[in-house]
């Protein structure tokens, strides 16, 4: 009799926490196919041109802008402010919210160079900015050529449609700048679609730091970050990867310094092209008619959801001989989590004669992506304007 009176209590205590937890108002965020039926209070607004506030009721007022000469027989509402013109060695603020929410998907298509045109955010009160970032690069694009990138987190479309979906949670309030370093003015199109609701007290901010070294000197290893203090998780990284010599160029480690860790890492790769995911420098092996493989191999393009290899810049033979790659691999659902601190470092490594290995001296640009609670400390002093060309 009591184990049946045992029985019944824990029955009841998990039917009222079941009923409970779903009682729960739903607050918009970890938004997915599992609980797109859910409702809830949150408020969806977007940011654009076309609404430069996100104000409700506020879209497509203009009676100024891009798109007037276009419009000039319409009038308002017929698309008279699609994108804005950045002037030359000038900040832009794309967006400003004063609310809690969080970014959902960031869209956007910049002319000029990629590389000079430098995407920053801050996060409720901060005076120095969580992102700052090269536009290219944040997207995935560092060598400012257009190749289609299909993955979860960033995606990027024809014709050099760039689109982010990494949730960016704030408690207070947003804004989200782009600087035009170059001498020519540009034109950014864009969209910022976001949620205003509550944000749960264990959301972390969003975080992105770029860097680039090139040549990198003779057996050093290339420092993707090493400044990060606090808790919270690495979710990915983007490489940029300059060749600055024939023969294959990835057989280097990527290790993760975590809490305290010293001359060794807690978390030690294989190779280059292990941590992206893929194996054996990416090649693609031909066969002939009779089935025998042959000589030649190739690189090969791929995206998956979470890494991939969609940019190789094969050179034409004449002027732009350089081989360059870019390649993401995001840690959604392997974030690696640190209490304290981390540092990230890989090897840029290839062949001698001999089957020995060779310290590279390569052309480097890296953009990490993580999350962690509290105040950043200082990022490094971006690259000058001569330190980001891409020639």
């Amino acid at each position: 009799m009591l184990k049946m009176k045992n029985y019944v209590l824990v029955s009841c205590m998990f039917i009222l926490a079941t009923t409970s937890a779903f009682a729960q108002k739903f607050n918009g965020l970890d938004v997915g196919l599992g609980n797109l039926y859910r409702l809830s209070d949150a408020k969806t607004r977007s940011i654009s041109p076309e609404n430069f506030t996100g104000e409700k009721g506020k879209g497509g007022m203009a009676t100024t802008g891009t798109g007037q000469g276009a419009s000039r027989e319409l009038g308002q509402t017929w698309k008279v402010s699609p994108s804005v013109v950045i002037k030359k060695h000038t900040t832009f603020t794309i967006a400003e919210i004063n609310e809690s929410g969080a970014i959902q998907h960031i869209w956007m298509t910049p002319t000029g160079n990629w590389r000079y045109s430098i995407l920053r955010f801050y996060w409720d009160d901060e005076t120095t900015p969580s992102v700052e970032v090269p536009v290219g690069d944040f997207f995935c694009m560092g060598w400012g050529k257009y190749s289609p990138l299909q993955s979860l987190a960033v995606a990027v479309n024809p014709g050099s449609a760039f689109n982010c979906y990494w949730p960016m949670p704030f408690r207070k309030k947003c804004r989200i700048t782009m600087e035009n370093i170059d001498d020519n003015d540009m034109v950014l199109y864009y969209q910022v679609d976001y949620t205003l609701t509550d944000v749960p007290d264990d959301a972390a901010y969003f975080h992105a730091q770029f860097r680039r070294v090139n040549p990198l000197p003779y057996k050093k290893d290339f420092v993707l970050v090493d400044s990060i203090k606090g808790k919270g998780q690495y979710v990915g990284t983007y490489l940029a990867y300059g060749s600055n010599k024939n023969g294959w160029w990835g057989e280097g480690e990527i290790k993760f310094f975590m809490d305290g860790d010293t001359k060794f890492p807690t978390i030690n790769g294989t190779g280059t092209e292990d941590y992206f995911c893929g194996s054996y420098d990416f090649d693609t092996h031909h066969k002939d008619a009779n089935g025998k493989e042959e000589d030649k191999t190739e690189y090969t393009e791929f995206c998956s959801p979470y890494s991939g290899l969609p940019q190789v810049i094969r050179g034409d033979g004449h002027y732009n001989v350089a081989q360059r790659f870019g390649l993401y691999r995001w840690h959604i659902v392997d974030p690696i989590r640190f209490e304290k601190s981390l540092k990230v470092t890989i090897q840029a490594l290839g062949w001698r004669q001999g089957g020995r290995y060779m310290p590279l001296q390569d052309d480097i640009a890296s953009t990490v992506f993580w999350y962690q609670s509290g105040p950043h400390t200082p990022f490094p002093k971006l690259p000058s304007k001569d330190e980001l060309e891409v020639n």
